[in-house]
């Protein structure tokens, strides 16, 4: 075929709903979207044959003016397996904007009765979901906010903090529980039932018997509970030490008012001769080695730590 006749036909096959639909999705289309955009099947076949198009999956391309991206990734792999498919897990806590990181292998929920042939580019899990635990976030279809917070809550070492910060700004309570009944029985239903619990009690008395724990497994002694100074009641303190320790649950049940307090109130201790330190329920769960070196720097002890 001549070049100016190949310019012409890929111009007559590129139009511009066919080409901002591949904008808008990262490069990659599905031949079902070629068809809605007015592009017919052999257009597709000759775009794939002069290269304009990269067969990814059966029906699944990506455009040759786009690189695969991590996006581009999680697309395609939500594309080749069909309606009702959702990005789920880290994935989708990474497109809600939840998780800084995106997986290399993204994750797929489908229906249980959806036959796919599985691939060694991403995971595959069966389950039904309710339309309530499916959105559609810039075009791609994910669980829904609660149900993605409550999985990767159990699928980050950390994810405690995850789900904190959703529980500040993006999410309630209450959907949260609500999305983790309707799924019970997943893996990791467990973990977040916990998780769910110490949330809604606001993590400060589990914390504070916690902080008790890890002070006796690391044999720290002279301290004593709560201990009042210039009129404030202090969690924890080491007197001879001036060292105050302040215990904090988890921060989606402190509002400004509370921090506005808290901060006044650290700042006349600090000027009272105090050295404070606060710790919360994330923390002192997942770094309680970290806590005890900054508790020892503060004491100037030298305090054996023990794994806990």
């Amino acid at each position: 075929m001549e070049p100016q006749t190949s310019v012409k036909r890929l111009r007559s096959v590129y139009n511009e709903k066919f080409a901002r639909r591949i904008a808008a999705q990262n490069g990659v289309v599905t031949l079902a979207q070629a068809r809605e955009s007015g592009v017919t099947d052999d257009s597709v076949h000759y775009l794939v044959k002069i290269g304009e198009l990269r067969a990814l999956s059966k029906g699944v391309y990506l455009s040759n003016t786009h690189h695969m991206s991590h996006e581009a990734r999680l697309r395609a792999a939500v594309f080749a397996c069909g309606k009702d498919a959702v990005a789920s897990g880290l994935s989708a806590a990474w497109w809600h904007g939840l998780h800084d990181v995106a997986v290399a292998r993204p994750s797929v929920t489908i229906p249980v009765k959806r036959r796919v042939r599985r691939v060694q580019q991403f995971d595959i899990r069966r389950r039904t979901l309710a339309d309530v635990d499916m959105a559609v976030v810039r075009g791609l279809a994910v669980s829904g906010l609660a149900l993605t917070v409550v999985e990767a809550a159990t699928a980050l070492p950390e994810g405690s903090v995850l789900m904190d910060r959703a529980l500040q700004t993006r999410i309630s309570l209450v959907k949260l529980i609500d999305a983790h009944e309707r799924n019970a029985g997943r893996d990791g239903s467990a973990q977040a039932r916990k998780l769910l619990e110490v949330a809604s009690s606001g993590g400060r008395s589990e914390a504070e018997k916690l902080f008790h724990r890890i002070l006796d497994a690391n044999d720290i002694c002279g301290w004593s509970a709560q201990v009042t100074s210039i009129g404030y009641d202090l969690d924890l303190a080491f007197v001879l030490e001036r060292v105050a320790i302040e215990i904090d649950g988890w921060a989606f049940h402190r509002d400004s008012a509370r921090n506005s307090r808290d901060m006044k109130r650290q700042n006349a201790l600090a000027n009272a001769g105090w050295h404070v330190l606060r710790f919360d329920w994330h923390r002192l769960t997942h770094d309680p080695e970290g806590v005890v070196s900054e508790i020892q720097r503060a004491l100037g002890r030298n305090v054996g730590t023990s794994p806990y």
